[in-house]
């Protein structure tokens, strides 16, 4: 395939060799190694020692994961978090949140303010000590400040001044106004200074994230931030927390404030579903414990709601402790599941709504269309691994299985008619898992056995899921395309014909028959749901390449809510991908070029100088390619562009699942008003 092109910088056109083609999947070991390798005189001379808040500058995804966009936002995160922990101290009542011009943040709170006295073992004022040094602060536990708290290493405040251009705290406390400005990565103009007399209570900080260490983006989104907040109100209801966007033209102000707390945030995952318990059940409990140590005597908190809808999925459970959200759940999700079966079962039979001969309801059957929230607060958490996403502590199973078993007991006895719509309903999704289990045994050698790979596939011939690459095309004409345009060694392609099942709307029995999606299961190959294991996956790139008009947006919305339901950990691992075919083609002087959106297509005629009038290509489908356009647009690594889909907020992505995907008309009616503005190009 001599003829075979790559793309440059404007989108032109030249020729590429066969030999050429794989490149960039091959690998020198040999001058690699080398270049790796480190120097033999190794000694003392080496070692560096880091200070103060330097480590945390040569190192910043230590501490905050990445300086990707998500890593800037984790600065807002962390001076909130303190504030919250006030909160959850008893002593802070409205947080508020600004964004200003320029890209600084700032984070108030009326809670006690930071100690400004003498810290004996810093030498330091209580604000420079916990601003400057790592693991300082009152969150430890014993007779310290806090009871429990979201921060368990103190090193929250102080990173945050390590990776800023500067930071400034102004602290109200025992009668006086306290400042201080922290410049170039937490250094301290000056100690700490009383500027004047102050009535009230509080922190401010304000802070310039550092450019040079947040390289990709220094730039705020203000709907991440609003849904996090929005998302610690529910958390901690009674809680006012405001969010201030200074930036536009006008102000943008926002207020959270939930007195019913975690109800309130089921309420709000299901709005548009429709419930069987049209008001969530409240669970609520306190617990003195002796921690595994035989000698330390902890109180842990555990808040649950529940609530079931008409639904089938089984992932609505949302863990938290200590506001830090358990995406991976842990021992108090495993109480609520003990609690769940346990309780539901012992009420059925008491009032004989499930018979002698009948089999009790599994956990699968009571979880169906549940929507959950589990809060609890511990003074000593434990997790298991560094990201802080499943609870570990052995004494919360108990104390949450206790609280459910005895709040979901009595309200089941107190509301008889709701109590019994539940029960019918898990009785339905007893009796339709029989039917799933049957047909899913139907298709078990083609679909989750993975002995015989579908037909339709394409596959790539590298072994190394780290290199390997599979592409979901739209239609047998673009699957040709690609099957003759790919690197044969890394990429394999599964067409798809037509749309896929709606997963949302669908029984099991109906997804389990139907050939499109056994062909993805069995291709993927890390299996289904609970028995999903993301470490057999055959390809860490799983890309969706679909038409850019109205059908290929569904279909995206289609494979994207399969994956959601059936497969997540692929959404939380980020091994999803978004192609970006191009939508424009202009031949000018005997070479293409390509424009992805109407922005790039005016650049393009202005850097090619065309005149008004030029003829250019609109691609309404990825049939429209041939094999060298749709590879050297769309599937060459070193020129395509793809977007990377996660999953940060599990409640908002099942609520924007449910709106899109689900039975109510309403909400998507809604959802085509608000953003129907943005559309410019819709193909009919």
């Amino acid at each position: 395939m001599a003829d075979e092109t790559k793309s440059t910088e404007l989108g032109q056109a030249e020729p590429i060799r066969e030999e050429d083609r794989f490149q960039y999947t091959k690998e020198d070991v040999t001058n690699e190694k080398e270049l790796e390798k480190a120097k033999a005189d190794y000694s003392a001379s080496d070692l560096q020692v880091l200070e103060g808040l330097e480590a945390v500058r040569k190192r910043p995804g230590m501490y905050i994961a990445t300086t990707a966009a998500a890593g800037l936002h984790h600065l807002v995160w962390e001076i909130v978090d303190n504030s919250v922990d006030e909160a959850l101290a008893g002593y802070c009542t409205h947080i508020i949140v600004t964004i200003h011009k320029g890209e600084s943040v700032s984070v108030q709170d009326d809670g006690r303010g930071v100690p400004v006295d003498i810290v004996a073992k810093s030498g330091m004022s209580g604000v420079e000590t916990v601003y400057t040094i790592l693991h300082a602060g009152g969150k430890f536990g014993g007779d310290s400040g806090y009871k429990v708290s979201g921060g368990l290493h103190g090193v929250g405040a102080s990173v945050v001044n390590a990776l800023s251009s500067w930071l400034e705290v102004v602290v109200n406390r025992d009668g006086g106004k306290y400042y201080i400005r922290f410049e170039n990565g937490g250094h301290a103009v000056a100690p700490l200074k009383r500027i004047g007399d102050q009535e009230g209570v509080g922190t401010l900080v304000t802070f310039q994230p550092d450019p040079t260490i947040f390289t990709e983006t220094t730039i705020f989104n203000y709907e991440t931030i609003r849904n996090h907040l929005r998302q610690m109100a529910f958390l901690n209801g009674g809680i006012a927390i405001t969010l201030i966007d200074e930036r536009g033209e006008l102000p943008v102000s926002e207020t959270f404030k939930y007195d019913g707390g975690i109800r309130e945030y089921v309420s709000f995952i299901d709005q548009n579903k429709v419930s069987v318990n049209p008001a969530p059940i409240y669970c609520q409990g306190a617990e003195e414990v002796v921690l595994a140590d035989g000698e330390t005597r902890v109180r842990i908190y555990s808040e649950i709601a529940l609530q079931w809808t008409d639904g089938y999925s089984q992932d609505g459970i949302y863990s938290f402790c200590n506001n830090i959200s358990t995406k991976e759940g842990g021992t108090h999700v495993e109480g609520l599941n003990l609690a769940l079966g346990r309780t539901l079962n012992e009420y059925a039979r008491s009032f004989k709504l499930l018979k002698e001969d009948e089999k009790n309801f599994s956990g699968e059957d009571c979880r169906e269309g549940l929507t959950a929230v589990v809060s609890v607060k511990h003074p000593n958490p434990q997790y298991e691994g560094q990201t802080k996403t499943k609870l570990g502590n052995s004494e919360v199973r108990k104390i949450v299985s206790t609280t459910v078993g005895e709040g979901l007991l009595t309200w089941l006895h107190e509301n008889p008619n709701e109590a019994k719509a539940i029960i019918e309903k898990i009785r339905l999704a007893s009796k339709a898992r029989d039917a799933a289990r049957l047909a899913r045994e139907k298709v078990r050698k083609t679909a989750l056995d993975v002995t015989t790979l579908p037909g339709k596939l394409a596959d790539c011939s590298c072994r190394d899921p780290e290199k390997c690459e599979l592409y979901i095309v739209e239609g047998n004409s673009a699957g040709g395309s690609a099957k003759n345009g790919r690197s044969r060694e890394t990429q394999a392609i599964l067409p798809l014909r037509g749309k896929i099942l709606n997963v949302e709307k669908a029984r099991e029995e109906r997804i389990w028959a139907n050939a499109e999606i056994g062909n993805m299961i069995t291709a993927i190959g890390g299996g289904i749901r609970e028995n999903f294991d993301v470490s057999k996956i055959r390809y860490h790139k799983i890309v969706i390449m679909t038409d850019a008009d109205v059908d290929g947006d569904h279909i995206r919305i289609l494979l994207l809510t399969f994956f959601y339901r059936f497969m997540r950990p692929l959404l939380d691992g980020g091994y999803v991908y978004i192609a970006q075919p191009p939508l424009y083609k202009i031949d000018y002087k005997g070479s293409p070029y390509y424009a992805y959106n109407d922005a790039q297509l005016e650049v393009l005629k202005k850097e090619l100088g065309l005149k008004p009038g030029y003829p250019f290509q609109r691609y309404k489908g990825l049939g429209e390619m041939d094999a060298q356009q749709l590879w050297e647009t769309t599937m060459d690594p070193a020129a395509r562009k793809m977007i990377r889909i996660t999953v940060d907020d599990a409640a908002l992505a099942e609520k924007a699942f449910c709106d899109l995907m689900g039975d109510e008309v309403e909400p998507r009616r809604k959802y085509i008003e608000e953003h129907a503005k943005f559309v410019k190009n819709l193909d009919i």
